[in-house]
């Protein structure tokens, strides 16, 4: 089943002050940073997402430290510029004309810190891949964090969506977070203290994670941990499709599952463009080569008035419209 493609997906706006802004925020760096951090313009997005959409980032940075992080922030704060953070893009979807913004990723090797802390915590850098995350566990004979390893994001990324796979979430490991503000403030936040819930983190929304203490471990052994992992591979590999994908397009529905109901509604294989409803997993939508955002768009659109009309659901997306919000393009 294949639907027509939409001609585009909405173009985010530049700000009000225009182009010339841009300049004028380049040029407040030059001092400010220090070398090891990297600044682009114009840099592609779609190949740093699981989903290979999309279009440039406008500016596009990877500071190297806390400071430098901070510099960024509060500059484009200065200019009025937007700032949107870009983890390992596993979760996201970037809109064919790019993003007029900064976009920051802490892909810094400095953000990727894995230590044991006197108290027997483990520390784990925002930029730090989960799949990382659990194979220096395991090595160290850490179990508990075995359901993070086919989770294709980073610490950061999992702590603003709270991650989850295999019954286990993010949070569930998680004992503090720290933090920077918008304004370039640090703080450290007690689990207990923050706002966390299904596919959520109230406090994430408007700061970005700089890493997390995880909570202290008992000792194990370390094939018993691999073995556990192995089950895991094993269930995802059977379950999730190959082909590039943003992971599960839609939120499960109290007490029900989102990618049951579209199974249900006959919608596996059903195609605008090159976006496709997998037919490995229902809730997953797949690139088949040349996939658009506005042909994964279109798509949400579709599934969601058939298994409202077939079910009485509506489905809510689960993934980042990166720049933009679901509500004004669906």
């Amino acid at each position: 089943m294949s639907l027509p493609s939409p001609v585009s997906s909405r173009k985010i706006p530049f700000p009000p002050q225009g182009d010339a802004v841009w300049p004028e925020f380049l040029l407040s760096l030059n001092h400010r940073l220090s070398p090891e951090t990297r600044v682009r313009e114009r840099e592609p997005l779609a190949p740093r997402t699981t989903m290979r959409v999309g279009g440039p980032a406008r500016i596009y940075a990877e500071p190297a430290s806390v400071e430098d992080l901070r510099q960024l922030l509060r500059e484009a704060g200065r200019c009025a510029l937007p700032v949107l953070l870009l983890g390992r893009g596993s979760n996201l979807i970037i809109p064919d004309d790019g993003v007029d913004g900064l976009v920051i990723s802490l892909g810094h090797e400095s953000w990727r810190e894995f230590s044991r802390q006197p108290d027997g915590r483990i520390w784990a850098g925002a930029g730090l891949r989960l799949k990382n995350l659990c194979g220096l566990a395991t090595k160290a004979g850490l179990p508990g964090f075995e359901f993070l390893e086919g989770i294709p994001g980073s610490v950061g990324g999992a702590l603003r969506m709270n991650a989850g796979a295999m019954g286990g979430w993010m949070f569930d490991v998680v004992d503090e977070v720290q933090l920077m503000t918008m304004q370039g403030e640090v703080r450290t936040m007690k689990r207990a203290e923050m706002h966390v819930d299904y596919r959520h983190c109230g406090e994430l929304h408007e700061a970005i994670a700089l890493g997390a203490c995880l909570k202290r471990p008992a000792a194990g052994a370390s094939a018993d941990i691999r073995r556990q992992i192995d089950v895991y591979q094993k269930k995802r590999g059977e379950s999730q499709p190959r082909e590039p994908s943003a992971g599960c397009i839609f939120k499960n529905p109290p007490g029900g599952s989102a990618g049951k109901l579209i199974d249900e509604t006959g919608l596996k294989g059903l195609r605008v463009g090159d976006a496709e409803v997998s037919a490995v997993h229902a809730n997953f939508i797949v690139n088949r080569g040349r996939a658009t955002c506005a042909d994964i768009i279109g798509l949400v659109r579709e599934v969601r008035a058939r298994v409202q009309s077939a079910r009485g659901v509506v489905l809510e997306p689960e993934v980042l419209l990166f720049g933009q919000e679901w509500r004004d393009v669906l």
